[in-house]
């Protein structure tokens, strides 16, 4: 005879997935048109926002070494319909921040985007800082979502409440400094959940979302069934699997760049954040984005099958489980050294 608490369990466990499931679908269906916006939008979690489906990632476009260059492509980011712009405290020592802020002060085009950076500090003064000098870079007196960036070690979580990093965030949110909070990471599921459990409604949590990522150390299948239950909208990163300027999936793995975003984008995700370092790698994520058709089950798992043998042992995810990847800044702050090998 069958044990009532296992059935039990069986039932509440099929009836908790079939509700997650129905949560992605509701997700997916959301996506707008791009005929009125230019690009796809959805909503970001419980702040009821509409981003574009596509952000432009701070990082990349901070490594451009022509200023000029790199405003040409924010505004035609801007002009094509992409509305979320992505960025850091910390990336490239401020630069990234200060040319994104010159690009959105012209013609007032500030008001034009979902603006988002990051907190790179777990400590109340640190964090203080860190706004004033996110603020004063990117031109702007408030930022639409301020996010506790790169929790990559086990007790970051613990040291934004401890050490007043979140009572900063929420000073901020009061005073109309900030509108939404939430927090990255690349590294380890286990983080993330940790950071959901804490005393906080999160409005935003950014991971890594690619396809090797269903099969290793899986954001997907821990993080965002906990994202959607909770209505914390799931900002995508590392589509392409990080590493070199064309992606890791495309220039190593051989994997066409419409089918790593196709994927990304056939996931519960509101946004999914593309470096974006030319004029040409712009026109191919906003045709990507135009035409985006969610991915059948089938058209998943067979991919999914395609690259299990290397997804597995996450040869293409080192973010995962390597410090190599990790910011300088968070070495420093957890008395790593800043040069290590992989």
């Amino acid at each position: 005879m069958q044990n009532p608490s296992s059935r039990r369990d069986f039932v509440r466990e099929a009836t908790v997935a079939a509700s997650v499931a129905a949560l992605a679908d509701q997700i997916i269906a959301q996506t707008s048109s791009a005929s009125a916006t230019g690009i796809p939008t959805r909503v970001l979690g419980r702040t009821s926002q509409r981003v574009s489906i596509v952000a432009l990632g701070g990082w990349h476009i901070g490594v451009l070494k022509d200023e000029d260059e790199a405003v040409r492509i924010m505004h035609a980011a801007i002009d094509e319909g992409i509305n979320f712009f992505d960025n850091a405290w910390d990336y490239h020592d401020g630069h990234a921040e200060e040319i994104m802020g010159k690009a959105l002060a012209m013609d007032n085009r500030r008001h034009k985007v979902f603006l988002m950076t990051k907190n790179c500090e777990r400590d109340y003064a640190g964090s203080k800082k860190c706004l004033e000098d996110s603020l004063r870079r990117l031109r702007t007196d408030h930022l639409d979502l301020w996010q506790f960036h790169e929790l990559v070690y086990d007790n970051d979580p613990d040291w934004i409440f401890e050490k007043g990093g979140i009572k900063a965030a929420l000073e901020a949110q009061k005073d109309g400094k900030v509108r939404f909070i939430g927090f990255t990471g690349h590294k380890d599921p286990r983080i993330h959940l940790k950071m959901l459990s804490k005393p906080h409604d999160w409005d935003t949590a950014q991971m890594p979302i690619n396809i090797m990522d269903a099969q290793y150390r899986s954001f997907q299948h821990e993080v965002i069934p906990v994202c959607l239950e909770k209505n914390v909208g799931v900002i995508g990163m590392k589509g392409l699997a990080g590493g070199d300027p064309q992606g890791t999936l495309p220039g190593k793995a051989g994997l066409p760049v419409e089918d790593c975003y196709r994927y990304c984008l056939s996931q519960p995700v509101t946004a999914q954040v593309m470096g974006i370092r030319s004029l040409d790698q712009l026109k191919q994520n906003v045709a990507l984005a135009r035409n985006f058709k969610a991915m059948s089950a089938e058209e998943k798992n067979a991919l999914l099958a395609q690259t299990k043998e290397v997804a597995t042992d996450g040869r293409y995810e080192l973010f995962k489980s390597s410090k190599a990847f990790d910011s300088p800044h968070h070495r420093r702050q957890h008395g790593f050294g800043v040069e290590l090998a992989g």
